[in-house]
């Protein structure tokens, strides 16, 4: 699959990941997006590295869902650290 493909592929994946995993994630659509680049890049790597799958080409189911796994994972840490480093206040 080219660059493109896989970035396209990520996009995708980061809003089909935003929509099965709604919530108050930092950052809005446009972070949510990159993290689904991010979370597809993740996802290839751990399925090729644990299962010897990866990416066939871009209509594959196969390289869809590891696109989509890899970043709800990716939104999942995500939200923990905004949520962690958001929850500190001050008193005075």
């Amino acid at each position: 699959m080219s660059w493109i493909a896989f970035i396209i592929l990520g996009l995708i994946a980061g809003a089909i990941a935003k929509l099965i995993l709604p919530g108050r994630q930092g950052g809005g659509w446009v972070a949510t997006l990159i993290l689904g680049v991010i979370g597809a890049l993740l996802g290839g790597w751990l399925g090729g590295l644990l299962f010897g799958i990866g990416y066939e080409d871009f209509w594959s189911i196969q390289s869809w869902l590891i696109a989509i796994i890899g970043a709800i994972v990716v939104l999942l840490i995500w939200g923990l650290i905004t949520r962690r480093s958001g929850s500190t206040t001050t008193r005075a």
